[in-house]
């Protein structure tokens, strides 16, 4: 059985607070997640004064600040990067983090993180692609707001600079926040795959927990949420993220789904094989049957329990002489 990989996304909700971020990464141990996962960046370097905010985060932080300025509240410095990576290793969890800029590939590197998640955002980026496909690490690239044309130039760009294709999950995504259950269209997860033959996963934005338990049944190799302490809290995630039991609710059914999923073999479960005399049938006497007779459609039928001769073979036993005396519901042997 497979391992889903599931990754826990705090991303900025700690609103630029390191005791929040620890205490993001408690619940994520608590949860049960393989990964909690952090954004990595330096805002005026990723951002221009005049880049507007989106809809959702117009909605869920001060109107009047650019976006340059809600995210620039948002940061973390190095020292906190390795504060966070001490405290993950103290509690047995991997960290991750997703860096939107050189320099923050550069701080990730240095760390020593192993696997380096792309957003969706950074997707036509050909300088950050060939950068981080340099560094031939275990790549996740979420496909958010892209065509297939567009995953599959990234995806050449990361080989070509460096990186092993088996090394790279591709993630079906829906930028919004939340996402429209009518929008998440989880087929493209499958055509992605089908199309590129490399690994998938997902990663969610929706409301609730259905739709990447729906992707672990699919399929999906990696599963990726945002959760929050408090979807109260100011700043622009924490509307479209888990609470705690939530997302604990979350990984217990994926784990779920990881045992139904099985190894495809259709064959009896060890459960099931103590119910099956039970549940199945024998050929029997349907009144006395005299040594002799012929077994016909008049003296015999077919009854539970199923310890005795198969039904399936019917044909043969019609016709065949009695080898001896049988009473009515006793089980015909030949």
């Amino acid at each position: 059985m497979n391992k889903i990989f599931i990754i826990a996304e705090a991303g900025v909700n700690h609103n630029g607070d390191i005791l929040i971020a620890k205490k993001l990464i408690d619940v994520a141990v608590q949860s049960g997640a393989d990964a909690v996962k952090f954004q990595t960046f330096r805002a005026d370097k990723n951002i221009s004064q005049y880049a507007p905010k989106a809809e959702y985060q117009k909605i869920s932080t001060d109107s009047h600040e650019s976006q340059l300025e809600m995210v620039k509240k948002l940061e973390l410095d190095s020292e906190s990067h390795y504060e966070l990576v001490n405290h993950c290793k103290e509690k047995g969890i991997m960290f991750l983090s997703t860096p939107f800029d050189f320099d923050s590939i550069d701080l990730l590197n240095n760390i020593g993180l192993q696997i380096f998640k792309i957003p969706s955002g950074e997707i036509t980026n050909l300088p950050y692609l060939q950068k981080i496909g340099e560094l031939q690490k275990r790549i996740i690239l979420s496909t958010g707001m892209s065509t297939l044309g567009e995953i599959e130039s990234a995806v050449d760009v990361l080989v070509t600079s460096g990186t092993k294709k088996k090394d790279i999950i591709l993630l079906h995504c829906t930028t919004e926040y939340p996402a429209p259950i009518e929008e998440v269209n989880l087929k493209a997860m499958l055509t992605i795959r089908d199309a590129l033959k490399i690994e998938i996963g997902y990663s969610d934005h929706t409301q609730g927990i259905a739709i990447p338990i729906a992707a672990a049944a699919l399929g999906a190799k990696v599963i990726e949420k945002h959760f929050t302490l408090n979807r109260n809290m100011n700043g622009p995630d924490h509307q479209a993220s888990l609470e705690p039991h939530e997302l604990e609710e979350m990984v217990k059914s994926i784990r779920a789904i990881e045992l139904a999923l099985g190894d495809g073999v259709k064959r009896p479960s060890l459960s099931e094989l103590k119910n099956r005399d039970i549940a199945r049938k024998s050929i029997v006497a349907s009144s006395f049957i005299k040594l002799g007779e012929h077994f016909s459609v008049d003296n015999i039928t077919v009854k539970r329990p199923g310890n005795g001769i198969t039904p399936m073979m019917w044909d043969t036993v019609i016709g065949r002489k009695a080898s001896k005396n049988f009473e009515p519901d006793e089980l015909i042997i030949i």
